[in-house]
C-alpha cells in the first residue's frame, strides 16, 4: 500500500474514532471535533493523500456540520487580501520569464564570477537566490540548471558525474532557490501564507518591508554557509575544475528588447512601491493601498503596456498560470484556522501549553523551529505552514514568548528542508540532473537543516532586539 493509501485511510480511521470518542476533561466538544478534523488535514496535507487543494475544501464542509461556523461564515474565511499579494506576484513573475529578463540577470552576474570555483559556486548560488526573491524558486531552477549543466560540461565534467563540484553546483543552485525564497513576502507562497495565518491568529501585520528585514539576513548568511558546507560535504578542491573554460561557455546576453525595456520600470515601481508603503499610508485613505493592491495595480500595467511587437506584455492565456492552486488552499488554512479559534480549541491548546512558560522564549524558538524543519522534510511547505502555524497562535499565547520570533522563525522553517530529493521542487528538479548522489544530498541537507535552526532564530531575534 502507498503512503498515499495509508494517510487517507489512516487520517480518516483517526477522525472517526475521535468524533466518536467524547471529549477529554476541559475540552469542548466543538473544540474536540475541530481537533478532529485538523489532524485529519495534517495527514492529508503531509501525505498527499488527496491533492493538497481538494483537502483545503474540508473546512467548508466539515465546520457548518459541526455547528461551530455557518457557511457563510466559513466561505469568507477562504479570502485574505494576501491572496491578491500571490497573484500580483505570480504575474510579475511570469512577465518576467516570457521576456526573459531573469536570464539576462543570471548571464550577467555568472560572467562576474572570477576564476576560483569559489567565486561560480557563489555566483550561481546568488544569482539564483536574488532571482527566486521575485519568482517561483521551481521555474528558477528550471532555467539555472540547464546553464549550470551546460558550465560544468564546458568544463571537463562528464554526464552523470556526482563527485566534486558537479554536485555541489547542481544542489546549490537548489538549495539556493529555497533560501532566496525567503528574502520577501513574495518570494514563495508558503511566505504570503504564513504572513496571512500570523494576522489571523496572532492579529500581527507582516507587510512586504517588514518581511524582508527579517529573511534578507537568513539570505545573506544562508547562501554563503550552503555554499561553504557544500563543498566541503562534496571535496571540491580549489583546482578541481577549469573556472575559465566554464566561464567562456556562458556566452554573453543579447541586447535588450523592447519587452524587457518595458517591464524594467514596472518591476522597480512595484518592488519601490512595497519597500515605501509606510510612507504612503498617512497620505491615503486608511486602508487605501496593501501590498495586494500594488501588486495587483503593476499587474494591471503587464495587461496594458505593448510589448513592441503588438501584444502586451502579459496576456491572460500566459497569467493563467498563475498559482491558482496554491490560492485556494491558503484559503483552506485561514478557514481552519478560523475554526481552531471559533471552537475554543486555540484557548485549550493555549491552556496545555502554559507550563511552557518557565522555559525562556529562545529555547522554546529553537525547539520550534527544529519541530518545523523537522515536518517540512516530509511535507509540503504550503501544507506544514498551514498546519502548524495556528498552533503557534497558542504557543504564544501560554507562554507570553514574543509573537514575532515564534511566528517568523516557524514560518521561515516551514521553507527550509533540503535533505530528501522529494522535499521540494527544487530539490526534485536538480536531482533529475543524475549529478547528485543521494547520500551526498541527504548529509548536507542535514547539516543545512541543522544550521538553520540557530540562524533563523538568531536573524529573527536580532532583528527584533535592534528594531
Amino acid at each position: 500500500m502507498t503512503a498515499e493509501r495509508i494517510g487517507f485511510w489512516g487520517g480518516l480511521a483517526v477522525f472517526a474514532s475521535m468524533l466518536a470518542l467524547p471529549a477529554p476533561v476541559g475540552m469542548e466538544t466543538s473544540a474536540w471535533h475541530v481537533a478532529a478534523l485538523t489532524i485529519l488535514m495534517a495527514t492529508w496535507w503531509m501525505t498527499q493523500a488527496l491533492p493538497l487543494t481538494v483537502t483545503a475544501l474540508l473546512p467548508f464542509l466539515a465546520l457548518p456540520l459541526m455547528n461551530i461556523m455557518t457557511a457563510p461564515d466559513v466561505a469568507k474565511e477562504y479570502y485574505s487580501p494576501i491572496l491578491f499579494l500571490i497573484l500580483g506576484g505570480a504575474f510579475l513573475a511570469l512577465t518576467i520569464e516570457r521576456t526573459g529578463m531573469h536570464r539576462r540577470v543570471a548571464l550577467a552576474i555568472l560572467a562576474r564570477s572570477g576564476h576560483s570555483v569559489t567565486g561560480l559556486m557563489i555566483a550561481f548560488m546568488g544569482s539564483t537566490a536574488l532571482l527566486s526573491m521575485v519568482m517561483s524558486n521551481t521555474s528558477i531552477v528550471l532555467i539555472m540548471v540547464p546553464i549550470a549543466i551546460a558550465v560544468l560540461a564546458a568544463g571537463g565534467t562528464k554526464s552523470g558525474e556526482t563527485d566534486g563540484l558537479a554536485g555541489a553546483l547542481i544542489m546549490g543552485v537548489a538549495f539556493a532557490a529555497s533560501i532566496g525564497g525567503l528574502g520577501t513576502l513574495v518570494g514563495s507562497p508558503t511566505n504570503a501564507i504564513a504572513a496571512a495565518l500570523v494576522e489571523k491568529q496572532l492579529g500581527i501585520q507582516i507587510n512586504f518591508l517588514t518581511w524582508m528585514l527579517y529573511g534578507l539576513p537568513v539570505v545573506i548568511v544562508g547562501v554563503p554557509l550552503c555554499a561553504f558546507i557544500l563543498m566541503r560535504v562534496q571535496n571540491v578542491t580549489a583546482g578541481s575544475f577549469d573556472v575559465d573554460a566554464a566561464r567562456a561557455s556562458i556566452g554573453k546576453a543579447q541586447p535588450m528588447s523592447v519587452a524587457e525595456k518595458r517591464l524594467v520600470p514596472i518591476f522597480m515601481l512595484v518592488i519601490g512601491l512595497w519597500i515605501g508603503q509606510p510612507l504612503l499610508e498617512p497620505l491615503l485613505p486608511k486602508g487605501g493601498i496593501t501590498d495586494g493592491s500594488i501588486a495587483i495595480a503593476g499587474s494591471l500595467l503587464l495587461f496594458l503596456i505593448p510589448d513592441g511587437t503588438g501584444r502586451p506584455l502579459l496576456t491572460w492565456q500566459e497569467a493563467d498560470r498563475a498559482p491558482w492552486g496554491v490560492i485556494m488552499m491558503f484559503g483552506g488554512g485561514l478557514a481552519l484556522a478560523a475554526g481552531i479559534t471559533q471552537s475554543g480549541l486555540a484557548a485549550w491548546l493555549g491552556e496545555a501549553l502554559e507550563p511552557l512558560s518557565v522555559v525562556h522564549p529562545v529555547i522554546i524558538a529553537l525547539a520550534l523551529t527544529a519541530l518545523v524543519i523537522l515536518i517540512t522534510e516530509f511535507a509540503s511547505n504550503v501544507a506544514t505552514a498551514s498546519g502548524v502555524l495556528p498552533v503557534v497562535a497558542g504557543l504564544v499565547a501560554a507562554t507570553g514568548a514574543d509573537p514575532w520570533l515564534m511566528a517568523m522563525a516557524a514560518s521561515m522553517a516551514a521553507s527550509w528542508g533540503f535533505m530528501m530529493p522529494s522535499g521540494t521542487g527544487p530539490n526534485a528538479i536538480a536531482w533529475a540532473s543524475g549529478h547528485i548522489a543521494l547520500p551526498k544530498m541527504v548529509k548536507a541537507g542535514f547539516y543545512l537543516d541543522l544550521a538553520g535552526i540557530p540562524l533563523i532564530v538568531g536573524a529573527v531575534w536580532l532583528v527584533g532586539e535592534l528594531g
